[in-house]
């Protein structure tokens, strides 16, 4: 006896009805049913299944969670293969065709994280090779340009990318909801009840519905964490009410009448939409090794570009030192980017947005004599309110054993998962001894105790602080916001004997020249609406209108909120105490002419040195690292 078996829908939620269709040769026979929880082969239901369709009504205390259902015949054995533990390669067992598998998600949100389970890449699969069948292999003519979710097969792939983390997840104490990548088309209103949707293993075939929706989700203040790769690498499309998956993968063939809905690769014509922007990285720029050379998975390692991330907190790993093997395979993804003094940055030309900070590296360019030579490219980037973090390779969720990437696993999902709570300092690059800082446009300045001007990207990447010319012996910065009164764009100072000077920006355009005098003791300098402040060691807060600057007559307006520094940023001043609180006012004539604390003190920007720009409050000093936070 034979029995095969699909359902009508690859999810459903708590207290719906899922129709399994069921074929049984010869037919007379009785067919029974065996459910499982995927995820850690708990049977939950067995029944008994008379004629060509059962129907599942999901009980409500069921897990969300992965299910298997086995439709066996009289004296077949539900047994389950042995999932491969410690540096092995994933299973090579084919799903049968008696094997049904499905979600059960949750009516309503019961855990702020979401995981999708790909099944439109588990369908491409489907019965790979086989002409007409699959829409594998890649490059044969006999590939289908479309195939049903109404037939047998559709479970996971022989390599079973997925099973490491789905098994991972609830013993490592995570309690998650999941949802097929199918009800993310059109799933905007699904993904707003979470905080996180974590994407794992491989999830290849994206329509313009699920990409829409996610990075939506990200704009709005979602998170997502891609612990995968080849990530949205085709667009398809969905038809007959999503049980029919197109994809051409020839534009030349597709017949559709919107360029934008091409069925091809994200980056191809005439779509030209890179899939960088929604994973910050792509397979174009990453490696593949497959079939007989898939073990080379456990050789390759990461290596570490950026250890004072939060990312690496709690791993004891130094920049330089490798870690992950067996993670990066068989497929992974990359960003173009280039060494800075050391460090990587990536170059945005390929799609991958400009606040992508890249955390590791792999050079797998090797691969080149076994399937695609590359790289692997782990990183992190904010679009809008939320956040994206990339592990850039598909083999992440089965080296889960390997107690630096479980850590680094956890740091993700406890921190892009948490509720929204007060901004937090994020470490943007290494300590230095800076007396002063100063944004302009793109850049971060810095006066360094030697009397040397410094300048950096202003960006969240771990760039160091590079020497560019005398600072002309001021010990605090700031910088206009537009010209006015006759003085220009650039850096202003204060001399400690207490002259104001000026450096004209670009850097390179030249030297620093006196404006005026300062008030006695001045030891902080903010710029905001064409007038300058200065906080003094007696804790006064003076103001001189740009156009006042001839006879440099500087008013007493109050107390500097014992600033010892001080910026301006959008028409508002903004302080640092000694003891690191952040405080800010307007000035004189606005709403608030007193001083009110945003922040109190916290040891990481203490001893220390502060700007605000664009947006972004930006600490630095001797004893800890360059941070950042969101005002």
């Amino acid at each position: 006896m034979t029995v095969t078996a699909y359902a009508a829908a690859t999810s459903c939620a708590h207290g719906e009805p899922l129709l399994f269709h069921v074929q049984a040769e010869p037919s007379d026979l009785p067919v029974r049913v065996s459910v499982a929880d995927a995820t850690d082969d708990r049977r939950v239901l067995s029944a008994r299944v008379d004629g060509p369709e059962w129907t599942l009504t999901v009980p409500a205390d069921w897990p969300s969670s992965l299910y298997r259902a086995r439709f066996l015949a009289p004296g077949q054995a539900d047994a389950d293969l042995p999932w491969p533990r410690e540096q092995q390669l994933p299973g090579t067992a084919v799903s049968p065709p008696n094997e049904v598998y499905f979600v059960v998600r949750p009516a309503v949100p019961r855990s702020p994280v979401l995981l999708s389970v790909p099944f439109t890449t588990w369908q491409a699969y489907n019965r790979a090779g086989e002409p007409g069948q699959s829409i594998y292999w890649t490059e044969e003519p006999t590939r289908a340009s479309r195939v049903t979710f109404d037939r047998p097969g559709g479970g996971p792939p022989p390599e079973r990318w997925e099973e490491g983390m789905l098994r991972w997840l609830r013993p490592a104490g995570y309690t998650v909801d999941l949802c097929s990548n199918l009800d993310l088309h059109d799933g905007l209103d699904l993904l707003s009840g979470y905080r996180l949707l974590i994407v794992s293993g491989h999830d290849e075939y994206w329509s313009a519905s699920m990409r829409d929706a996610a990075e939506e989700f990200v704009r709005r203040g979602g998170n997502i964490a891609i612990f995968a790769g080849n990530t949205c690498w085709w667009q398809i499309r969905l038809e007959d009410d999503r049980r029919t998956m197109v994809c051409h993968r020839d534009p030349m063939t597709d017949p559709s009448p919107d360029p934008r809905l091409v069925t091809t690769e994200w980056s191809a014509a005439p779509v030209n939409r890179p899939e960088n922007s929604l994973t910050g990285v792509s397979f174009r720029q990453g490696a593949g090794a497959w079939g007989p050379y898939m073990p080379l998975i456990l050789k390759e390692s990461y290596t570490v570009r950026f250890a004072d991330h939060w990312a690496f907190e709690g791993t004891g790993l130094a920049d330089g030192d490798p870690f992950g093997q067996g993670t990066l395979g068989y497929e992974t993804d990359a960003a173009e980017y280039t060494e800075v003094m050391g460090v990587p940055r990536v170059t945005a030309r390929d799609g991958t947005p400009s606040s992508f900070v890249v955390l590791a590296t792999a050079d797998l360019r090797h691969w080149s004599a076994y399937g695609q030579g590359g790289a692997a490219t782990m990183g992190v980037f904010t679009s809008g309110r939320g956040t994206v973090f990339n592990a850039a390779t598909i083999n992440w969720g089965n080296a889960l054993d390997d107690p630096v990437v479980d850590r680094i696993t956890r740091n993700v999902i406890d921190r892009l998962s948490a509720p929204p709570g007060p901004a937090e300092w994020e470490v943007i690059g290494p300590a230095a001894d800076m007396v002063a800082v100063a944004g302009y446009a793109r850049s971060l300045f810095g006066v360094g105790a030697g009397g040397i001007l410094h300048v950096r990207e202003l960006c969240g990447q771990n760039l160091p602080w590079r020497p560019i010319a005398d600072a002309g012996g001021v010990r605090c910065l700031d910088v206009p916001r537009e010209a006015a009164a006759g003085l220009g764009i650039g850096l202003y100072g204060v001399t400690p004997s207490g002259v104001l000077r000026h450096r004209p920006l670009p850097a390179g355009s030249g030297g620093w020249t006196d404006v005026c005098r300062a008030p006695a003791g001045t030891i902080a300098l903010a710029i905001a609406d064409g007038r300058f402040y200065a906080a003094t060691t007696a804790g006064r807060l003076h103001c001189l209108a740009f156009a006042d600057v001839p006879g440099a007559a500087w008013a007493d307006i109050g107390p500097s909120a014992d600033a010892v520094a001080l910026s301006g940023m959008t028409g508002r001043l903004y302080a640092m105490d000694a003891g690191g609180a952040i405080h800010t006012r307007l000035p004189p004539g606005g709403d608030e002419d007193e001083w009110r604390t945003l922040s109190r003190g916290d040891s990481c920007v203490v001893p220390a040195t502060f700007t605000a720009h664009a947006g972004r409050l930006v600490t630095a000093g001797p004893a800890v690292p360059l941070r950042w936070r969101a005002v």
